[in-house]
């Protein structure tokens, strides 16, 4: 490999910020939990895709096929969002979600998005996520 021998202007990009295709015909809404359809397609979170992190914007795909636009999503960072159950007591536990509104402390076939940081308030807490590690 050489070494560079003038400038060279690279890309470069925010380490918590990430663009994603949108599968066809369909709507992410900004703050929405986005997963991963399982074929590469971001989506509004179903319960058990991978986590890919709250949409910053609204992307409309409605009418056109798989890839025509991208979602750009938060991929790391602390959130707040109404968590079922949350207790003061839940310091830490970990923060699941079984559609792209709907978080919970019960794993079963969903999706985990991070852990509780903070307590706001009774069911209102902040989840620290991070999707390399979620």
């Amino acid at each position: 490999m050489t070494t560079l021998a003038a400038n060279s202007a690279r890309d470069f990009e925010l380490g918590d910020i990430n663009e994603l295709p949108v599968i066809a015909s369909d709507i992410i809404y900004e703050g929405a939990a986005v997963g991963d359809n399982g074929s590469g397609y971001a989506r509004p979170l179903v319960a058990g895709d991978k986590f890919k992190g709250f949409a910053e914007s609204k992307a409309d795909n409605s009418s056109g096929s798989a890839g025509d636009i991208n979602v750009r999503v938060r991929a790391k960072g602390r959130v707040k969002v109404s968590i079922s159950g949350l207790v003061i007591g839940d310091l830490g536990k970990r923060v699941y979600a079984s559609d792209d509104d709907t978080f919970t402390l019960t794993a079963g076939s969903n999706s985990e998005v991070g852990f509780v940081y903070r307590f706001v308030s009774s069911g209102v807490g902040i989840v620290e996520f991070d999707t390399i590690t979620a």
